[in-house]
């Protein structure tokens, strides 16, 4: 391991970019790991902070492979050679870029909460992360800066594999990174502790800054899970959810202007009344995400073990109600994820890997990834798996299971939370946590 943890890392660059020191620097941190390494090269350098923002604009039928991106103030970076190989077409273009900038704008208000943008323009930006892999991120980053202004770019990252200053070259005046090891596959493996930084870890960095540098300092408070703590709950009516023949009691919740639903999927010997899940289903109704809880197994069948782990059955009413979700007029037009804990999380994962399947997101609280182990190369939905520090044989599967999945995952630690996160203030982590991980992988929609 080259680092403790992201603090450790920004101290570590900060010394390698001394000689910057005095020299009107403005350090920009990539939200969100970013921006705690950026924290403390800010610190050490007298230096203010603020987040570059960026979003990709991934091709229509591809997401994942960028034809650009966009920064605040209407800042756009094209790759024509991108464009010009798939064929997409301006209007395609265009609706792409309308979406990512609804949530490129969402999340600039979230972390800044009223403070504007640093002016760029004339001085040098040091565009940080918290590491390099591909370095198309950082990349659009410094030529988001650049458009913004700035005169000089330094691209600097705490770690980053041998001969990557070839893929960034042409973005930045000077590279600067602390560690190029052998053998890089990712950037957490030189971390020892790599856990998801969270919005509120973002916004505390960029409040602390402000205030060190006098700039002013909005109040402290959550942000995703939080955000609109003091509306009142958003009402769920009672809906009957058909599952084939059999009628499934469930809460459906609603928001103004949804920007997705989550569909949960209860653990054994639990129901859409869970506390647990109800904590989480308000937050999320707070962050504008529509909810369905409702009951997986009938009165009668929540008795017998042999239904309670029947993660096949349980798939099935999943996808059941998930297709019942399509064809209502409230959610008829958002993008569906699943949140699962427990046995439910497997089930989730299993709906999510079947063909065609409309999940286009997963977070696992708690889970049990291993009954649906042999399902999981299968799910290409980004998966969430969030799992408590002292539940070491459950977070050992799920660290498992992360390796296995066919698409985008991560796992988040909640340091201290068991198995049912009953500790003061842990389920609340997993609220903000999950809150986070929808909103962005539900908020976009792509359309051929």
């Amino acid at each position: 391991m080259n680092f403790a943890d992201r603090d450790d890392a920004g101290r570590q660059l900060a010394h390698a970019l001394k000689p910057l020191a005095g020299t009107g620097v403005v350090v920009l941190g990539l939200p969100r790991g970013g921006v705690p390494v950026a924290a403390r090269v800010a610190e050490a350098l007298d230096a203010p902070l603020d987040v570059i923002m960026v979003r990709k604009l991934g091709v229509p039928f591809q997401p994942e492979l960028g034809m650009g991106a966009i920064g605040e103030d209407g800042v756009r970076v094209l790759n024509h050679e991108v464009l010009n190989n798939t064929g997409v077409t301006q209007q395609e273009l265009a609706v792409v870029q309308a979406a990512e900038s609804a949530e490129l704008h969402r999340r600039a208000r979230r972390y800044r909460r009223g403070r504007d943008r640093i002016d760029l323009h004339g001085r040098t930006a040091i565009v940080v992360d918290d590491g390099l892999a591909t370095g198309s991120t950082a990349r659009a980053a410094c030529r988001v800066a650049r458009a913004h202004g700035a005169e000089r770019i330094v691209l600097a990252v705490p770690v980053a594999p041998r001969g990557w200053t070839k893929r960034v070259a042409d973005a930045a005046d000077e590279l600067v990174c602390v560690a190029t090891p052998f053998g890089f596959q990712a950037i957490g493996q030189w971390y020892q502790d790599f856990a998801q930084t969270t919005d509120q870890e973002v916004v505390d960095c960029l409040n602390e800054a402000a205030a060190r540098t006098g700039g002013r300092r909005p109040a402290r408070g959550s942000t995703v899970a939080a955000t609109k703590a003091d509306a009142p709950r958003v009402a769920d009516p009672e809906v009957w959810v058909q599952a084939g023949q059999v009628p499934l009691a469930g809460s459906l919740a609603v928001p103004e202007d949804p920007t997705g639903v989550v569909v949960f999927a209860h653990g054994s010997g639990s129901s859409r009344h869970s506390p647990r899940n109800r904590l989480v289903a308000d937050a999320l109704n707070r962050a504008g995400l529509a909810t369905l809880l409702f009951d997986l197994l009938t009165p009668d069948e929540e008795h017998y073990r042999r239904t309670v782990f029947d993660i096949l059955l349980l798939a099935r009413r999943l996808s059941a109600a998930v297709g019942w979700l399509q064809e209502r007029s409230e959610a008829r037009d958002l993008r569906i994820g699943c949140f699962g804990a427990s046995t439910g999380a497997a089930a989730a994962l299993w709906a999510a890997s079947e063909p065609d399947s409309p999940i286009a997101a997963v977070v696992s609280r708690g889970g049990r990834p291993d009954l649906a182990m042999r399902r999981l190369a299968a799910v290409t939905a980004p998966t969430l798996l969030i799992v408590g520090g002292a539940d070491e044989q459950v977070l050992a599967l799920n660290r498992q299971a992360a390796s296995l999945l066919g698409g985008p995952s991560e796992v988040a630690v909640v340091p201290g939370a068991t198995h049912l996160f009953a500790e003061t203030g842990a389920l609340e982590q997993v609220a903000e946590l999950a809150a986070e991980w929808f909103s962005e992988h539900l908020a976009a929609v792509y359309r051929a």
